[in-house]
């Protein structure tokens, strides 16, 4: 039922840490470009070069998700990633649905995000960061990785200003749905 969502523009979203689950389709869309669109700014570069940090793949998923999740850091009513969400995630992620995409400091998980990828298209749900920059490293590699793989789409559901320096765009729901369409014609690999 999730993947048919996704196929259809929905995304899932819960009411706290133990409530319902609700789909949503969000006006405008965000999405962040593939191509030449997608900024990285000069000082992110700068730390990128620098960093010592490594990135990792689907090492840490069920901890990448559950620091995402913030159930510690929130109050119940701001919690959307409830823990019925993680199970049907971590499912998803057995079925190789479900990726994370990790920043490493030696042996300390210090940020990272998740997503489901499904055909060439790539659904970004949530990041977190324990240290400066750490869950924009990952975006950069995370888009870095989908450009290897010939991705098509990058959705981000709805804007922040976080991706927003990114070169993020927002579509009208026809124009997303277009996108969406064409992605849903090509079999990519995220692994």
């Amino acid at each position: 039922m999730v993947i048919a969502g996704y196929q259809q523009g929905y995304f899932p979203m819960a009411r706290g840490r133990f409530g319902g689950i609700d789909w949503f389709m969000a006006e405008p869309r965000t999405v962040i470009p593939l191509d030449d669109r997608f900024h990285v700014r000069r000082s992110l570069r700068k730390t990128i070069k620098k960093s010592e940090y490594q990135v990792r793949l689907n090492t840490a998923f069920d901890s990448v998700i559950r620091a995402c999740a913030r159930h510690d850091e929130v109050d119940n009513e701001e919690v959307w990633l409830s823990e019925e969400m993680i199970s049907i995630y971590l499912e998803l992620h057995h079925r190789k649905f479900a990726h994370s995409v990790e920043v490493w400091d030696g042996e300390n998980l210090i940020g990272g995000l998740y997503g489901v990828s499904l055909r060439a298209a790539f659904f970004g749900e949530s990041m977190f960061s324990r240290a400066p920059s750490a869950s924009q490293i990952a975006l950069v590699a995370l888009v870095e990785r989908l450009r290897q793989r010939r991705y098509f789409l990058l959705d981000a559901q709805m804007r922040t200003q976080h991706i927003g320096y990114f070169g993020a765009i927002d579509l009208m729901h026809n124009e997303y749905m277009g996108l969406l369409a064409e992605a849903m014609l090509d079999d990519r690999s995220f692994i």
